[in-house]
């Protein structure tokens, strides 16, 4: 019988922690399902291996009795192949038989439920014992969630939206709420990798991107945007125009507005996820915009203008 090396299966180190094992399953799981590698014989003997070994390695008390064993294994079942009879030394330098019950005392006698379609070294060791380990039934597992990208615009986020998501062969349409922000997850129920054994699959998070926009930069439910004001208008008053995600406003200017000067727009912001009637703001911030290309005229009177300015 074959020694199964379950950290060597997961490509981890025997000192990995349990978010390092959870890791490489989820990322070997990703890459050997039957799923992707449809008619892969290699590949899906392989990805038993890797559920075999997270099965054991994902689960404290199974790691703990794994490695309280660990290379005496091997010795072990040498010792047996030998068609020894005597005491076999084990660990401590303490001499001893190992029978069935020793290996269950061990191991623990957990029942078939954990043994089913796992393979022969597993069973021995996690079955309770080498006669009864094949018997009964394989437990069922829940399947692994799946975390998928999902970039929308800023547009999308403001209104809500729909996208056609391929899973597997069939496709599924997303429902994006509007207010969903960079970071925001969205579930599907039972839409993961499938259970084993009539366990329930996995569940589906989208997370969410944002893009980013030319115009708008987004603080959590706000908005912030510049607007381009001419001098004149700056200097005497009037208005300018403000472009928001519904449509484009006009803002009063009040006379000797300076550059850099911003404006509370209230309810013009983005949506408030899950509350369709509330809004955040949007904050307009002055970008003062000197005229080019000056006649004659324009500048004789920007000279005046100075003039009266060092008079005053």
């Amino acid at each position: 019988m074959e020694y199964k090396d379950y950290y060597k299966i997961l490509g981890v180190e025997k000192s990995a922690t349990d978010k390092d094992i959870k890791q490489a399953y989820r990322k070997l799981a990703r890459k050997l399902h039957p799923d992707v590698n449809p008619n892969n014989k290699a590949a899906q003997e392989k990805f038993k291996e890797v559920n075999e070994a997270y099965e054991v390695l994902g689960d404290a008390s199974k790691r703990k009795k794994y490695d309280a064993l660990g290379a005496n294994w091997q010795q072990y079942e040498q010792y047996q192949r030998a068609g020894a009879q005597g005491p076999f030394q084990y660990g401590n330098g303490q001499y001893r038989t190992f029978t069935q019950d020793d290996l269950g005392n061990i191991f623990g006698n957990l029942g078939g439920d954990d043994a089913g379609g796992f393979s022969d070294f597993f069973r021995t060791m996690f079955g309770g014992g080498f006669a009864d380990a094949s018997r009964g039934q394989a437990r069922s597992r829940r399947g692994q969630d799946v975390e998928q990208a999902l970039e929308i615009s800023l547009d999308e986020a403001y209104r809500g939206a729909s996208r056609i998501v391929q899973k597997d062969s069939r496709r599924l349409e997303i429902k994006i709420p509007a207010g969903v922000k960079t970071g925001s997850k969205i579930r599907y129920v039972g839409e993961g990798y499938p259970g084993s054994n009539g366990g329930a699959g996995g569940d589906l998070y989208l997370i969410v991107q944002i893009a980013p926009h030319p115009n708008f930069e987004r603080d959590g439910d706000d908005l912030r945007v510049e607007i381009p004001v001419d001098v004149s208008t700056a200097a005497l008053g009037g208005e300018a125009p403000v472009p928001t995600l519904k449509g484009q406003l006009a803002l009063k200017i009040p006379a000797e507005t300076q550059s850099g000067k911003i404006f509370r727009l209230g309810g013009q912001g983005m949506p408030r996820l899950n509350d369709s009637n509330s809004f955040g703001d949007l904050y307009a911030k002055v970008r003062l915009v000197l005229p080019e290309h000056l006649t004659q005229e324009e500048r004789d009177l920007f000279k005046q203008l100075a003039e009266l300015r060092k008079k005053s």
